[in-house]
């Protein structure tokens, strides 16, 4: 390789130097040239176009939790299925008792959703 690492490197650093000077231009440009107008309506939360209404800090309940639990357990569950699928007879007898672990504590997790009534619709 003929040259410095500097002669092979300056285009990308010059990309990052113009993109960094043209994020700091417009927000510099953005606090001189915008207005700076406060009222109660502006500071006020904005719902998608709806008047919101009691507090923001509401708690939630458990049952949103719960479904991003069962999202989460069944989706990386399909995630490592696939490629396990693939190098199964590689893995041989070590590879089928992994997957079994694996399943065995998805089905814990299943289980443990079932009995908290994540799974009950109401």
């Amino acid at each position: 390789m003929n040259g410095s690492y500097l002669d092979a490197y300056a285009p990308l650093l010059l990309m990052f130097l113009l993109a960094a000077g043209l994020a700091a231009v417009l927000i510099i440009a953005s606090t001189v040239v915008g207005r700076h107008l406060k009222s109660r309506a502006k500071d006020q939360a904005y719902e998608c176009g709806i008047r919101p209404t009691g507090d923001a800090r509401e708690p939630f309940s458990v049952h949103f939790y719960m479904v991003a639990m069962i999202f989460i357990l069944f989706d990386i569950e399909a995630i490592f299925l696939y490629p396990w699928a693939i190098v199964f007879k590689k893995l041989s007898l070590f590879g089928f008792v992994e997957m079994i672990l694996y399943i065995f504590i998805l089905v814990v997790g299943y289980i443990y959703l079932w009995k908290k009534g994540a799974l009950e619709w109401k």
